[in-house]
């Protein structure tokens, strides 16, 4: 007599193992580390936002500003940087799937009144997950490499914060960060917006409406 199986246990195979197919999450029966199926899941468009911020001296923001920094242009590679790691997001998270990035943008803006660099990534991608750890990732390794350029000039320098600020599937609020202080705001009217893959139209991601997704 065949064995009673609840909705979402599998299949059994003839060796009497269970397969874990269905079973969501990242840990199966066995406490063995796997990825969640997305095989049936649609694709829809997935977009995310990402910040981080740079603490800085008013000394090492003017090094920076003026070109004077020995190491040379530390927001054009912390950018470049940035664009590079979210490509790669899943090669450095275990369980992370693969997105297929069809947007990424990073900005390392200067802020004088914060005493900080700010970093802000965005992606976006048409697929069964979203694309929130690969912005996360592109704003992490952007603050980075921004400490890594100036560290001979501010070894005290720290990274403060690094943030989502927004998740959007479709159309639709899928998270979004209550207003705070430096958080979910815009870079400064004529910041340079470095780093974009992929075609688009030019808008700025970040503009359009948050979405409303299921597990990431």
């Amino acid at each position: 007599m065949a064995s009673q199986m609840k909705p979402g246990d599998g299949d059994i195979f003839e060796d009497g193992s269970r397969s874990e197919r269905r079973r969501p999450g990242h840990i199966d029966r066995m406490a063995r580390p796997r990825m969640p199926g997305l095989t049936d899941r649609p694709l829809t468009v997935h977009r995310a936002v990402a910040e981080a911020e740079v603490a800085l001296s008013q000394e090492t923001l003017s090094a920076i500003v003026d070109g004077t920094n020995p190491k040379g242009d530390v927001l054009g590679v912390a950018e470049l940087a940035g664009v590079m790691a979210g490509k790669r997001a899943s090669d450095l998270i275990p369980l992370l799937h693969t997105a297929g990035l069809t947007e990424l943008l990073v900005n390392a803006v200067p802020d004088r009144a914060a005493g900080a660099v700010r970093i802000r990534s965005e992606t976006a991608a048409v697929g069964a997950s979203g694309v929130e750890m690969e912005a996360m990732t592109a704003a992490a390794v952007a603050a980075l490499t921004v400490y890594d350029m100036i560290r001979d000039l501010e070894p005290a320098a720290a990274i403060r914060s690094i943030r989502l600020v927004s998740s959007t599937v479709g159309e639709q609020d899928a998270w979004r960060r209550q207003s705070e202080s430096g958080s979910g705001q815009k870079p400064p009217r004529g910041a340079r917006i470095a780093g974009r893959v992929g075609g688009g139209s030019g808008r700025d991601p970040g503009t359009r409406p948050p979405a409303r997704r299921g597990t990431p």
